[in-house]
């Protein structure tokens, strides 16, 4: 069993540190131990003992040995959009930063590759790779800031994901760096690989514990010419969860099929700014699902099949956005949601996710589980692949209840997730916040193995230390 008795920064080891990268980017001032101390995930605040930002591979590589040999904790860092506590350093230690890894540095429009380092953010890409005639679909709702090394280590989605699959779909090739100071690539710029154990996809969703990534190369596809955004209101929110399995039953397979349920409506709208159609008072949820390719009469022909399908399960009129104006207005609601149930309270969010014909079950299931507890939710998410954001509000219950009882109910929830043949986290990660839900999911000996897997990468368990499980 490995004690983490971890060592503390002394003055000889930051002054070796900042030899490594120059004094502009080393720093231990309170001000940005407090800005690299925290993420998205709810109120966290854990301070490092230096923050410190590497750009070149070899700085990093130097930066691991020093740590792995001193015994000093090392959390690296993307954008800090993370919802799981993933990047907080919670043992201090190095914050490294790796926001100047900031250079796409290569697309290969003959092999549709892309190698980039993991700062870039995510919207970046997919506007440089645009202007290519080509395709990076993971679109996570904090595209505009978040980046890519920070996508692949939680394999993280987006509305694109139903159709085109997940961060982990799109990872070809890593370099890493182990704790010990190697460089390695963990696989090979090829779509088939079947080459020993495959370090890639071991790398993707490990959440900074095993290396710390220095390149990626991406698969790329060509860019769809079209699409089309259609809204489908319903006055049932279990009807539109019902819906989105019958679509895919009709053979339709949307580009995206995103779930929100009134309060997410209300709340993203009313932090986004107006919008240019009215939400109905009796509509209780909402679907927006997106169909694309090359062929506007096929596509049209798509949207035929759905309206007919979704009629079947009750909803209203549907909307179809005619312009790119409404359909970015529509998407920001999407969006946002997250950023708004964060203005509005104290909460917990959990990233549920079943397979999508259980979509009803769970919404149900959470909402029972809430009123047992006393907790409010509100509910959306990427309806088309299963994946349910649910946010716990605070409200007005007590500390008591918030601390003690809540992880109950959400233990419940879990649960039901796996009762219906799903898991406790979709594309968020476990990181710090649902690592002590992971024995729901788990056999002790399924995490055995994973903790023997993370101690022959990092033997020391200075990377990312007390993430994931302890």
């Amino acid at each position: 069993m490995i004690k983490n008795n971890y060592n503390k920064l002394t003055s000889i080891t930051y002054t070796e540190l900042e030899k490594i990268v120059g004094t502009d980017n080393i720093s231990n001032n309170a001000e940005q131990l407090e800005k690299y101390g925290q993420d998205e995930t709810e109120d966290f605040i854990f301070l490092a003992e230096v923050v410190i930002k590497p750009t070149t591979v070899e700085q990093v590589s130097a930066i691991a040995k020093l740590c792995t040999e001193n015994k000093i904790p090392l959390t690296t860092r993307g954008a800090g959009t993370g919802l799981s506590g993933g990047a907080l350093p919670i043992k201090g230690g190095v914050l490294l930063s790796m926001e100047k890894f900031n250079k796409i540095l290569h697309i290969d429009t003959r092999n549709l590759q892309a190698t980039v380092e993991p700062g870039v953010i995510n919207y970046i890409f997919q506007e440089e790779v645009k202007k290519l005639g080509l395709f990076y679909p993971p679109d996570p709702a904090s595209w505009g800031s978040c980046s890519l090394g920070g996508n692949v280590a939680h394999s993280s989605g987006g509305p694109k994901a139903v159709k085109y699959g997940t961060t982990r779909d799109y990872v070809l090739n890593l370099e890493m760096v182990l704790p010990t100071g190697e460089i390695i690539w963990t696989g090979a710029n090829t779509l088939k690989y079947s080459t020993g154990y495959n370090f890639t996809h071991l790398m993707v969703g490990s959440e900074g514990t095993l290396g710390i990534i220095t390149k990626i190369v991406f698969k790329l596809i060509p860019l769809p010419k079209q699409d089309l955004l259609m809204l489908v209101p319903f006055t049932n929110a279990e009807d539109a969860c019902k819906a989105v399995g019958a679509v895919f039953m009709a053979g339709i397979t949307p580009s995206a099929m995103e779930f929100m349920e009134r309060d997410a409506i209300d709340w993203s709208i009313k932090y986004a700014g107006e919008v240019n159609f009215t939400i109905k008072e009796k509509w209780q949820a909402l679907l927006l699902i997106e169909v694309d390719g090359n062929d506007a009469e096929i596509l049209m022909k798509d949207c035929e099949t759905i309206s007919e399908v979704v009629q079947q399960h009750n909803c209203d009129e549907i909307l179809f956005a005619d312009s790119n104006e409404q359909k970015n207005a529509l998407w920001k609601i999407r969006r946002k949601v997250g950023e708004a149930v964060k203005s509005n309270s104290v909460y917990k969010e959990e990233d549920t996710v079943v397979p999508r014909a259980e979509l009803p079950a769970l919404l149900n299931g959470v909402k029972e589980i809430g009123n047992k507890y006393g907790f409010k939710s509100v509910c959306y998410g990427h309806a088309g692949d299963g994946n349910l954001h649910v946010n716990i509000i605070k409200g007005e219950l007590s500390d008591e209840v918030w601390e003690n009882e809540l992880p109950k109910g959400i233990n419940e929830i879990f649960e039901l997730c796996k009762r219906l043949g799903g898991t406790i986290s979709g594309e968020h990660g476990i990181g710090m916040v649902q690592k002590p839900y992971m024995p729901v999911m788990f056999s002790n000996a399924h995490l055995q193995l994973m903790k023997q897997i993370k101690l022959v990468f990092d033997p020391s368990y200075i990377l990312n230390p007390g993430k994931i499980f302890d």
